[in-house]
C-alpha cells in the first residue's frame, strides 16, 4: 500500500487546497486504470485480442456556470457480434436561432449513420463492419425535428436544427 493512502482522511494534507470537491476525477481515473488492467488480464488468459481503446472525458462549463463532465469512447463490454460499441465525442453549440450537434465518428460511412430526433433529444446510431457508435444527446432547448440538416465529412457528423422558439431580439424604445 502506498504511504499516502494509509493516512486517515481527516488529516490535513499540504497539497489538498481544493478539499474533496474533485474526488470524482480520481474515481474516473481509477475506473480507467481498472478497465486497462482487466483488458491485459483477459489477453494473458487468451480470451481475446487487444483492440484499440478510445476513452476519455470532456469538460465544459454549463449554462448554470457549473462544469459538465461527459465520458466518451469504447465501452468496456463487447456485444455478441464482437464489434465494440463506442460513444462518440459530442459537442452541442447553441446560437440565437439554431442548435448544432457535432459528433466525431471516424471509421463509418454516411450510409451507416441513422439519426432520430425529437424536440428535446437526438439519437445517433452508426454501425459498420468494425465500428459501432451510439449516443443519445439531450438538446439544450426545444427544436423543430423536421428542420434538421445533417452532413458527414472526414469522420465528423454535423446536425443543425432550427429552434422551436428562437430568442426574440428586443426593440429599442426611445424614452421621451
Amino acid at each position: 500500500m502506498v504511504w499516502w493512502r494509509r493516512r486517515r482522511r481527516e488529516e490535513w494534507e499540504p497539497f489538498d487546497v481544493f478539499g474533496r470537491e474533485f474526488d470524482f476525477i480520481d474515481e474516473i481515473f481509477e475506473r480507467m486504470v481498472r478497465d486497462i488492467e482487466e483488458l491485459f488480464r483477459r489477453f494473458e488468459r487468451g480470451e481475446g485480442e487487444i483492440k484499440p481503446i478510445v476513452r476519455g472525458f470532456s469538460i465544459r462549463i454549463g449554462p448554470d456556470g457549473k462544469p459538465e463532465i461527459k465520458e466518451f469512447g469504447t465501452k468496456p463490454e463487447i456485444r455478441e457480434t464482437g464489434v465494440e460499441e463506442r460513444k462518440p465525442l459530442i459537442d452541442v453549440i447553441e446560437t440565437d436561432e439554431e442548435v448544432q450537434v457535432i459528433a466525431e465518428m471516424p471509421g463509418v460511412s454516411k450510409d451507416d449513420i441513422e439519426l432520430n430526433a425529437t424536440e428535446r433529444e437526438l439519437e445517433i446510431k452508426a454501425e459498420s463492419e468494425n465500428r459501432r457508435y451510439y449516443e443519445r444527446v439531450e438538446l439544450p432547448c426545444e427544436v423543430i425535428p423536421d428542420s434538421a440538416k445533417a452532413r458527414y465529412n472526414n469522420g465528423v457528423l454535423e446536425v443543425v436544427f432550427k429552434k422551436k422558439y428562437p430568442e426574440k431580439k428586443g426593440k429599442k424604445i426611445k424614452v421621451e
